[in-house]
């Protein structure tokens, strides 16, 4: 009984907001892009907007390639040739596909040339590690994030494929979106919706949920925050592969300078998920799934230059940075 009691439970998550300015000495969101190395899932939305302007829909377009490698040895990530191939020339992010983080050996490999190994605890004894490279010899398929097509060539001896992000893009009509202000973090009554609540709402929009409340909607009651306002079309794109903290501060700077010109958008979001199975979360934070293994983060950019920043982890994780 105990068991099913706490199958039931809804999963718990750390939840941590914050609100800068982009133009702030002391802003972290640079810092914070770039150290969230695993990610999958871009997504952002831009309220008052039908069409993608050309910058932003051509890094859309670029954000890809990755590849799969089928049956690579561990030991081929810590070769000499591997290392000044692909480690010292600049970014490299590497991760196992297909693996359970709480039951499977997992193996990810960071931009600044780091291998994190999580292993079981039969593979850890057999393998004799001290925190020094190991040949282990597991073999699972990997997932590279790379710029250079030398990927291929390198690789050829293996099972590899190349593969580009999918792009989603989308117009929806009529939405219901929440007030916001930029200097009202946890929101004021009658007035504007607080970070809390924007969140819930984004996530309930990247989900395509109903939003409207019906009585007879057994699969979500959930609605819009008060206040509101219902803008005549909102652009929503999203982003899914395995995808480069640089492509995504791209991504954010361009939309940081969506209202160099005059919008009549108060707002636009960028949401970013992380592997859910993926060792780390930022930096080299541990990172399991227990019951979710979320490990995303949140901005919403302001037509004023400030932003909120939030950053979600399960709740067994360590607290974002």
């Amino acid at each position: 009984m105990a068991t099913l009691r706490r199958l039931r439970e809804t999963p718990r998550h750390l939840l941590v907001c914050e609100k800068s300015n982009f133009g702030h000495d002391k802003s972290r969101h640079r810092h914070l892009v770039e150290t969230h190395y695993h990610n999958y899932r871009v997504s952002f939305l831009i309220p008052e907007c039908g069409i993608l302007s050309k910058e932003l829909k051509n890094l859309v377009m670029e954000t890809g390639p990755y590849y799969f490698v089928k049956n690579l040895p561990l030991h081929e990530l810590i070769s000499q040739e591997f290392i000044n191939t692909f480690v010292k020339k600049g970014s490299c992010c590497a991760l196992t596909y297909n693996t359970n983080i709480d039951e499977d050996n997992t193996v990810a490999l960071l931009p600044n040339g780091k291998l994190i190994l999580s292993l079981d605890k039969d593979t850890y004894e057999e393998s004799g590690l001290q925190g020094h490279p190991s040949q282990y010899s597991g073999r699972k398929i990997m997932k590279f994030s790379m710029e250079e097509s030398v990927m291929m060539s390198y690789f050829s001896n293996y099972q590899i494929q190349e593969h580009q992000p999918k792009v989603s893009l989308s117009t929806v009509r009529d939405l219901q979106c929440p007030v916001l202000q930029s200097g009202e973090l946890g929101g004021t009554p009658e007035m504007s919706c607080s970070a809390l609540e924007l969140f819930d709402w984004l996530g309930a929009i990247f989900s395509n949920a109903s939003l409207n409340n019906e009585p007879n909607n057994f699969i979500s009651t959930y609605c819009c925050p008060q206040p509101s306002t219902v803008v005549a079309k909102a652009y929503l794109c999203t982003v899914t592969g395995f995808i480069l903290p640089e492509k995504i501060r791209l991504l954010l700077d361009q939309l940081c300078h969506y209202f160099d010109e005059p919008k009549l958008a108060p707002w636009v979001t960028l949401s970013v998920q992380g592997f859910a199975d993926s060792p780390v979360s930022w930096r080299e934070n541990e990172h399991g799934f227990r019951k979710g293994g979320e490990h995303l983060y949140n901005f919403v950019i302001f037509n004023n230059q400030d932003y909120w920043l939030q950053m979600a982890v399960g709740a067994n994780d360590d607290c974002p940075p």
